[in-house]
């Protein structure tokens, strides 16, 4: 472990952000790294439990060897903690940035709300890695002639593209949009992840023998049964990109939209390509209104805030939750508990126990306002509580309904889970269809960067094993 007693006489320390002020003015990440010695210290605080509940199931996804990291930098041998880091997760500088960090929630420090501050620990490891020359490509030693296509590049698919390519197979990783990258490029926004994290590893993977099929809508420019007959294995990775839709009246006003076009418009302004043909979504000198509490919803916030919005409210139906959950009934699990984003905290206005009744608008069509409502323990209005903000902007962040089914979920003709995703399990990741795979929100639904990763590890292991009768592949 790091310092035996560590956790007993160094205080939690995590990366400070600039002034609200001034990080609003500009769509860079705002984050100030640590000083090497003080990450150094923070990972001394590492008590190397008894059962490590920080890298189970119930922490980290990917299985991240956290206490081995923590006391490879404490001890400093930063080099050794990168093979380590990059052992469990393909890309430790995305999820060092955007992952929730559940491990932190399971750390048993945390039973005294003091964790070790590992999602910062991760950061600095992945970072140093790549300023030192540590991230190379790794070419496998023999090519097995298979052909392997991946549809969708996002963290399923990127990750299930470089596994499958260690292992010597032809990888095709197939995406839509101009850049890969998926929702990480276009829905996260810069601040929260510049993209040259992503641009960097494309250009690992591409040396690693990956090759990537930009601007290609699998089920709409090329058909499905063509990419199945010109490989040996098809992953579906597209991601679970339907919005749900709140049935809210009035939400076909002039100015209501869903979050993801706002925010994807947005990316592909700071990444210097054109929004096309579809209108400007902007929220500079508007009053927004934000319907949902969840990670989507801060990003509208924070984006908006930068656009030079007037003032930015956001709506979540959910009551106010506790400051500090009730550990012995929440722990190691992810609590509810009372949270304040980064973009929350640029000055967004936030209304709990809150229903949207509706969407007012003028005679032109043009939203003019939200119709609101308090609502009791089963979430119903409350008669007399009614009031209304006004908006010149309205972003629906209330989360995703699964895949989109027109085109390649529809003409690769599997079977779908209740839910409307893609049907397959945890260990052969095999759908209905002969040769054809699915990982990631495809097949488990909207969820985090991290569970995407280990989806995409363990079906390029499933998918190598199905190929060749064996694997070496971890899962």
């Amino acid at each position: 472990m790091g310092k035996v007693t560590g956790f007993l006489e160094i205080d939690r320390l995590e990366q400070k952000y600039q002034p609200a002020s001034d990080r609003i003015r500009h769509f860079r990440e705002f984050t100030l790294p640590l000083p090497e010695a003080e990450v150094g210290r923070q990972a001394a605080r590492c008590m190397d439990c008894g059962i490590p509940f920080c890298h189970g199931d119930t922490g980290c996804p990917v299985h991240n060897q956290i206490p081995d990291w923590n006391d490879l930098v404490y001890n400093g041998d930063w080099e050794e903690a990168s093979r380590n880091l990059h052992s469990t997760n393909n890309f430790p500088e995305f999820t060092g940035r955007i992952c929730p960090a559940p491990c932190e929630e399971a750390c048993t420090l945390n039973l005294e709300n003091v964790p070790v501050a590992i999602k910062t620990v991760e950061q600095a490891i992945a970072d140093k890695a790549w300023e030192n020359g540590w991230v190379q490509p790794q070419l496998p030693g023999v090519k097995t002639g298979k052909r392997v296509a991946v549809i969708g590049s996002g963290p399923a698919g990127m990750a299930a593209a470089q596994q499958l390519a260690r292992a010597g197979h032809d990888v095709h990783l197939y995406e839509r949009e101009p850049k890969p990258g998926g929702l990480m490029r276009y829905g996260i926004p810069d601040f929260k992840m510049e993209k040259h994290h992503i641009d960097r590893r494309v250009a690992q993977m591409e040396a690693e023998g990956v090759t990537f099929h930009c601007n290609v809508n699998v089920g709409v420019t090329k058909p499905f049964a063509e990419l199945v007959a010109e490989h040996d294995a098809v992953l579906m990775a597209g991601g679970a990109e339907n919005p749900r839709d709140p049935g809210i009246p009035g939400q076909d006003l002039h100015g209501v939209h869903y979050a993801m076009p706002f925010l994807v418009q947005q990316n592909r302004r700071v990444g210097g390509e054109s929004i096309g043909d579809e209108d400007p979504i902007l929220a500079t000198g508007k009053h927004v209104v934000v319907v949902g509490g969840g990670d989507t919803a801060s990003d509208c916030v924070g984006t908006s805030f930068r656009q030079g919005a007037l003032s930015v409210t956001q709506m979540d139906i959910r009551p106010c939750p506790p400051q500090i959950e009730d550990k012995l009934s929440n722990w190691p699990y992810w609590p509810t508990k009372f949270r304040t984003s980064s973009s929350q905290a640029e000055g967004a206005e936030r209304e709990f126990a809150a229903a949207t009744l509706g969407i007012e608008g003028n005679k032109k069509g043009q939203v003019t306002g939200v119709r609101c409502a308090r609502v009791d323990e089963k979430r119903q209005p409350i008669p007399g509580t009614e009031f209304v903000l006004k908006a010149d902007l309205v972003f629906l962040a209330i989360g995703f309904a699964g895949p989109v089914k027109t085109g390649m979920v529809e003409q690769s003709l599997t079977a779908l889970d209740r839910r409307g995703n893609v049907q397959a399990d945890t260990k052969l990741y095999a759908t209905s269809v002969p040769k054809v795979f699915a990982a990631g929100d495809m097949r488990r639904g909207q969820s985090l960067v991290v569970w995407a990763i280990r989806e995409g590890r363990q079906a390029a292991r499933a998918i190598d094993e199905s190929l060749m009768g064996t694997t070496t592949l971890p899962r």
